[in-house]
């Protein structure tokens, strides 16, 4: 009885935490137009300038695009979560909040709760966007939750990496730099093009290195095809970078409060 209610305050404080992350959030939407901007320039830019001289092996330029420019998207929001939680820590809110009756994790949680949000919104716009722009997907229903879950774990663990940040950053420039090289790491791999016409070397890497899975099964999954192997390298990173940045998020933490 007791655990229960334990864990029932638990979930009840981290959605006070939660909403308490959302309303900053609302009050200054700058920071998701600024997450959207970019990746939908980009976007544009390829599909409309660089586009007819990339040959991948497509109809639509934008349906094999989309994937990468949402892993950019995310990559790109995550900043902001480190950015907020090295704020809290700066302003000394952690210690307030460990002075009340709450969870020692919740504020942690809410954060990175508030990260997942934020990012599904902006992945929303930039498909409305795709649309527009003619992305067209065969996927039902089926697939298209699966690719929601890829995009929500993929979040989840850049988020953790996030939180390392923002509890461990002596600036805020420090905290929210780590996030550069994830937003560029897309262009090193299939997101823009086949890795097929990169040098050796530089296919090696692309083959092998996260985004080049992940966008693969997203491209697969909107476009109706077999995701083969794809799908479990992709979520085999996913969940390794998550468990391995939760543990180091968690110390780092504790040593906060």
């Amino acid at each position: 009885m007791e655990t229960e209610i334990v864990k029932k305050h638990f979930f009840i404080d981290i959605s006070v935490m939660l909403g308490r992350s959302m309303r900053h959030i609302m009050r200054s939407m700058d920071t998701i137009i600024t997450v959207t901007i970019t990746p939908i320039a980009m976007m544009l830019l390829f599909v409309y300038v660089l586009g007819g001289a990339i040959e991948t092996g497509t109809d639509s330029y934008v349906n094999y695009l989309l994937p990468g420019i949402l892993l950019m998207a995310i990559a790109s929001g995550i900043s902001y979560t480190a950015f907020r939680l090295f704020t809290d820590v700066q302003k000394g809110i952690f210690e307030r909040f460990q002075t009340m009756p709450i969870s020692r994790s919740a504020l942690l949680w809410g954060h990175v709760l508030t990260s997942l949000v934020s990012n599904a919104i902006s992945v929303l716009v930039i498909i409305l966007v795709a649309l527009l722009m003619g992305f067209r997907s065969s996927a039902g229903v089926l697939p298209w939750l699966a690719v929601a879950g890829i995009l929500a774990l993929f979040t989840l663990s850049l988020t953790w990496v996030a939180a390392i940040a923002g509890l461990t950053a002596k600036t805020v420039d420090g905290a929210s730099a780590f996030s550069y090289p994830l937003i560029f790491l897309p262009f090193i791999s299939s997101a823009f093009v086949p890795t097929d016409s990169m040098p050796t070397a530089v296919r090696v890497f692309a083959e092998n290195q996260p985004v080049t899975s992940i966008v693969e099964t997203i491209r697969a999954l909107l476009s109706g095809q077999p995701v083969g192997n794809d799908i479990w390298i992709a979520l085999a990173w996913c969940v390794g970078i998550m468990l391995v940045a939760y543990v180091f998020a968690m110390k780092a933490y504790k040593k906060r409060v």
